[in-house]
C-alpha cells in the first residue's frame, strides 16, 4: 500500500473521530435527552450557577415573595435586575422573569382570595387584554436592542413611583362594574400585557395603583385582582418566550418557588399596614431600582456610544 493511500485512510479515520466526538456531545446523556435536547433547548448562557448564583436567586426569591404579596406585583423589578447583575442579558432576564412570577402569582392569589380581595370578573377582563399585549410584548423583546430595553424600564419606573407618591387608595371601595368600565378594564390588559412581555414583569406595578386611580378598588383589591391577572398571562407569555429560547428554566424555577413559600407572609403584611404606609413603602423600594436602573441604562449608554 502506498504511502499516501495510508495517509489518506488515517486523514478519513480522524475525519470520522472528530464527527462521533461532535455527535456524542450533544447527544443525549440520559434516557430523557442531555440539557441540549430538552423541550425547548438548552438554558441561556451567561448566568452565575455557582454556590454564590444560587444563593443570590434564593434570597431574591424570597425578597421576590414578600413584595408580591404585600404589592400585589409579580416581582419583575426585583428579578430582572438581580438576573442581569448574574450575568444574563436583559432580554433573557426579562423572559426568565415572567416564568417565575407563574408560581409566585399563584401563592398570591390564593391569599388574598381566602380574605375575598379579588374581583374574580374584572381580573378576567384584565386577562382577556393582557393575553393579546403579552404576545405583542413577547414579539417585541426579540427584537428590540437591549439599549432600548433598559431606557424602557428607566421611563415605566418613573412612572410608576410618581403614581405612588401622588394617590393614596382607599380601603373600602369595590370596582363599579358597567360595560364601559369593562372595556377598559380590557384595554388597560393589553397596555399592561405588552409591558409584561417586554420587561419581564407581571405587571401588578402598573395594574395595581390604575386599578385604584381609575376603577376606584381598594388597595388590597387591586393587588389581589392584579395577582390573579398576571398568573395566566404569565404562563401564555413565558411559553412564547420558551419557544423562542429566551428563558433560563433553572433560575425561573428556583425564584419563583421560593417566592410562592414566602407571599403569604407578604399578605399578611399588606393588611396590617395602612393603605398610606404600603405606598410609600412601594415608592420607597421602586426608587431604589429607578436609581440603580438609571445608572445602569447610562452607563450602557456610554459604551454604546464609545464603541459605535
Amino acid at each position: 500500500m502506498k504511502k499516501s493511500d495510508i495517509s489518506n485512510i488515517s486523514n478519513a479515520e480522524s475525519v470520522e473521530r472528530a464527527e462521533e466526538s461532535v455527535r456524542s456531545s450533544v447527544q443525549p446523556s440520559g434516557k430523557f435527552g442531555g440539557k441540549a435536547d430538552r423541550l425547548f433547548g438548552a438554558d441561556p448562557a451567561g448566568l452565575d450557577e455557582s454556590a454564590r448564583g444560587i444563593a443570590v436567586l434564593v434570597i431574591v426569591g424570597v425578597a421576590v415573595g414578600l413584595l408580591s404579596g404585600m404589592f400585589g406585583i409579580g416581582g419583575g423589578t426585583v428579578i430582572v435586575p438581580a438576573l442581569v447583575w448574574l450575568g444574563l442579558t436583559q432580554r433573557n432576564a426579562a423572559a426568565t422573569s415572567m416564568l417565575a412570577i407563574v408560581p409566585t402569582s399563584i401563592s398570591g392569589v390564593i391569599s388574598y382570595a381566602t380574605c375575598g380581595n379579588v374581583d374574580w370578573l374584572a381580573a378576567l377582563l384584565l386577562f382577556c387584554g393582557m393575553f393579546v399585549g403579552g404576545q405583542i410584548g413577547s414579539w417585541l423583546l426579540s427584537r428590540l436592542p437591549e439599549l432600548v430595553l433598559r431606557w424602557i424600564f428607566v421611563v415605566f419606573l418613573v412612572f410608576v413611583v410618581f403614581n405612588q407618591i401622588s394617590f393614596v387608595p382607599s380601603r373600602d371601595q369595590h370596582i363599579a362594574m358597567s360595560a364601559l368600565t369593562g372595556v377598559c378594564l380590557a384595554l388597560l390588559g393589553v397596555v399592561i400585557g405588552i409591558l409584561a412581555g417586554l420587561l419581564g414583569i407581571g405587571g401588578g406595578a402598573l395594574a395595581v395603583p390604575a386599578l385604584s386611580m381609575l376603577f376606584g378598588a381598594s388597595d388590597l383589591i387591586a393587588r389581589g385582582t392584579s395577582l390573579l391577572a398576571m398568573f395566566p398571562n404569565s404562563i401564555t407569555t413565558s411559553v412564547a418566550n420558551l419557544k423562542r429560547r429566551l428563558v433560563h428554566v433553572k433560575a425561573a424555577l428556583i425564584i419563583g418557588l421560593v417566592a410562592a413559600v414566602t407571599a403569604p407572609f407578604g399578605t399578611w403584611i399588606a393588611g396590617a399596614v395602612s393603605p398610606r404606609v404600603g405606598s410609600i413603602l412601594f415608592a420607597c423600594y421602586l426608587c431604589v431600582l429607578l436609581i440603580r436602573s438609571l445608572f445602569v441604562a447610562v452607563k450602557a449608554t456610554r459604551s454604546a456610544r464609545a464603541s459605535a
